[in-house]
């Protein structure tokens, strides 16, 4: 409650006692908690009656694995405004962005690329297609932002689609496949690159110039690993290369990783022994190797829904262990605490306010 004195001077100028001829009081006060919202799928946010700004984590859909010792998909862009953590791409976090309060505004949580399609090599195969890209996810705040789909991982002898969030892997390089040495690259402030194809030593090393590995996707805070050859004796011979690692957050309580890349494929040939590359931590999927080395169970796997992390590259056979999809997207806001105090209701002695101004004591 606030008190109002009414303070008088006498016709000497001096002060005379204070009087108390009214009473102001607030008719709301108190906290706004936080309130943290996890969009799985699009949807529509609205905000508390006394929002003025919201933290996000905005991530788009991870780019699908590229077939038959395909390279790992890229992981979709990531962007966050929550303080002191990290933005994809190695970018510091954003600024929240201002809100108002009990407004609606629309989400959209991108879907996952597709898995590569096609069977490759032999009479009457069907073509190879690189892993599809992930599709946008994006905040409708009053300046909307958008996270870019993760590319897709390239097929055998490809690279992968175009830039992405975070680029797609390499597929395998070798004489059937030709050059692809060339990186996909991420999104500025949204992802990294996929890895390439270890160019020293082809055709020369291994001898045939085929090591049957591949590239894993750029993940949204790492460089996708590029394959890796190793000499002939002892097994293995190759490596392909790990999706790169995600982004972590606290926004909604313990630190979460997403934004993983997809891990790159690859298989036995004869004395030529591979390690599939494993899915980044943050949902990326692991490569697939046929027949396995060193674990038979060990196939490709999908990239972890509403996580964006990219689907793992496939391995030589593409029915028991195909380039596989990416991860769906997902977007975190929180609204932080909010203090309040506002609306005041009043209380007058009406008849000392006639008495003041009647005997000349009272201005306005």
């Amino acid at each position: 409650m606030v008190q109002v004195l009414l303070l008088l001077k006498n016709e000497h100028g001096q002060l005379k006692m204070p009087r108390l001829i009214g009473a102001t009081q607030a008719t709301a006060s108190g906290t706004q908690s936080a309130v943290i919202t996890t969009f799985n799928s699009s949807g529509t946010l609205t905000t508390a009656p006394r929002t003025t700004s919201l933290q996000y984590v905005i991530v788009a859909g991870g780019g699908g694995g590229g077939g038959q010792m395909g390279g790992g998909g890229g992981a979709g862009g990531y962007r966050s405004s929550v303080p002191g953590e990290s933005s994809g791409g190695g970018a510091s976090a954003e600024s929240t962005t201002p809100v108002s309060g009990a407004s609606p505004y629309p989400v959209t949580v991108g879907a996952a690329g597709a898995a590569s399609s096609g069977t490759g090599g032999g009479s009457g195969a069907s073509p190879l297609t690189p892993g599809g890209a992930g599709s946008a996810s994006t905040l409708g705040t009053p300046s909307p932002i958008s996270t870019v789909g993760g590319a897709g991982g390239g097929a055998n002898g490809g690279p992968g689609t175009g830039t992405g969030g975070s680029g797609g892997g390499t597929g395998r390089y070798g004489p059937e496949g030709g050059n692809a040495t060339t990186a996909r690259v991420g999104t500025a402030n949204q992802g990294f690159p996929g890895g390439i194809m270890f160019p020293a030593n082809w055709p020369t090393f291994p001898p045939n110039g085929d090591d049957n590995s591949a590239s894993g996707g750029g993940g949204a805070g790492a460089v996708g690993g590029n394959n890796t050859p190793l000499p002939q004796s002892p097994q293995p011979n190759a490596i392909s290369g790990p999706g790169g690692v995600g982004v972590a957050s606290s926004i909604t309580g313990s630190p979460v990783f997403r934004g993983g890349g997809g891990g790159g494929g690859g298989r036995i040939q004869g004395t030529t022994q591979v390690i599939m590359g494993d899915g980044g931590n943050g949902g990326g999927g692991d490569g697939g190797i046929w027949p396995s080395y060193p674990d038979a169970t060990r196939r490709s796997t999908e990239g972890t829904a509403n996580t964006g992390g990219g689907g793992g590259g496939g391995a030589s056979n593409p029915v028991t262990s195909p380039g596989r999809t990416g991860g769906s997207g997902v977007v975190i806001t929180k609204e932080p605490a909010v203090t309040f105090l506002e609306g005041t209701s009043s209380c007058w002695d009406l008849r000392k306010v006639f008495t003041e101004i009647k005997s000349g004591n009272w201005t306005s």
